[in-house]
């Protein structure tokens, strides 16, 4: 059974290095956070399932194959008569990007409580829930409350990045959605300022972070791009630096990184200033290339820089 297990949605993606209304061409990927950090900490060595569900349309087996092959158990992953959520993408300067979505009704927004398998859920060590499988619909949002309801009754662990999405619901929406899944959450992986400006009103990550803890987590980790990352737990609080190499060649799945190989050191018995740094350094690594996943590095990389850092345990 996987100690690392994510519920939510993974998308085809089709990309361009043309702006949308004028690329002819697309490179077929894969993305989604709930899968992205996944990915991050299977890399690394860390035993890993998704609970999802797929459609029937022409990506299917490319989708659980890619899967499979990151060493991800996909025995919670049904299969159903419906098809994959799509969206484009297009490279913009400075490793920003411009999306387009289909995913209004795809396989995984049908997700339902009943996909939740007790057994499943208990056996692992950390749940990974995501506001982006809340927000896809009613259903989703249902089986991650159930999932993370679980999970604490069985002493498990429970992640959360909020990850909002403006396309996707209103910021009184992604409020109350945080709101009736705080109780259950242990690890607050938040980004500022474009969760914390919605969820706290707030872009000060120190400040986004107590009040994080008001609801229940144990601890927050405010990731806040090139400035770093802001750790708090109920009795250290710290900065870890953002780690470059080189140019940014593309932010794809840079964030998703850092909470995957965060989550990985926090399994592996790391101290949590010890996983923050390990983090920065997969995050730094993870911009330069393109893709969140053919980006992202090996384990070999991330030891060899972090190796290199000399960090000791704070906490």
């Amino acid at each position: 059974m996987p100690e690392f297990i994510s519920i939510g949605e993974c998308m085809v993606e089709l990309f361009s290095d043309q702006p949308l209304e004028e690329a002819e061409t697309f490179t077929r990927s894969l993305a989604g956070d709930s899968l992205n950090i996944l990915v991050a900490a299977s890399r690394l060595g860390t035993s890993t399932g998704y609970i999802t569900r797929l459609g029937s349309d022409p990506f299917t087996d490319y989708l659980l194959k890619t899967w499979e092959n990151e060493g991800i158990d996909t025995s919670h992953v049904r299969k159903i008569d419906g098809f994959n959520a799509v969206h484009f993408v297009a490279q913009l300067p400075r490793g920003d990007r411009e999306f387009v979505y289909y995913r209004k009704g795809s396989a995984p927004s049908t997700m339902s409580p009943h996909d939740i398998d007790v057994n499943y859920i208990s056996s692992a060590k950390i749940v990974h829930i995501s506001g982006i499988t809340q927000a896809i619909s009613q259903n989703a949002r249902e089986t991650v409350y159930r999932a993370a309801s679980l999970a604490k009754d069985n002493n498990v662990k429970v992640s959360y990045d909020p990850n909002y999405r403006h396309q996707l619901w209103s910021p009184i929406e992604a409020r109350k959605a945080m709101q009736e899944i705080m109780p259950y959450v242990n690890y607050f992986l938040p980004s500022c300022p474009a969760d914390t400006k919605i969820l706290f009103d707030t872009g000060d990550p120190r400040e986004a972070a107590q009040k994080a803890l008001a609801y229940g987590p144990e601890l927050a980790a405010v990731t806040c791009g090139e400035n770093g990352t802001f750790i708090m737990t109920r009795s250290a609080s710290f900065d870890i630096p953002a780690y470059t190499y080189g140019s940014v060649i593309d932010t794809a799945g840079s964030g998703d990184t850092f909470k995957g190989t965060f989550l990985h050191g926090i399994l592996e018995g790391m101290s949590v200033h010890q996983a923050g740094h390990l983090a920065s350094v997969a995050a730094g690594l993870n911009l330069r290339g393109r893709g969140a996943l053919t980006a992202m590095p090996t384990k070999s990389e991330i030891h060899g820089e972090f190796n290199n850092l000399g960090i000791e345990p704070k906490d």
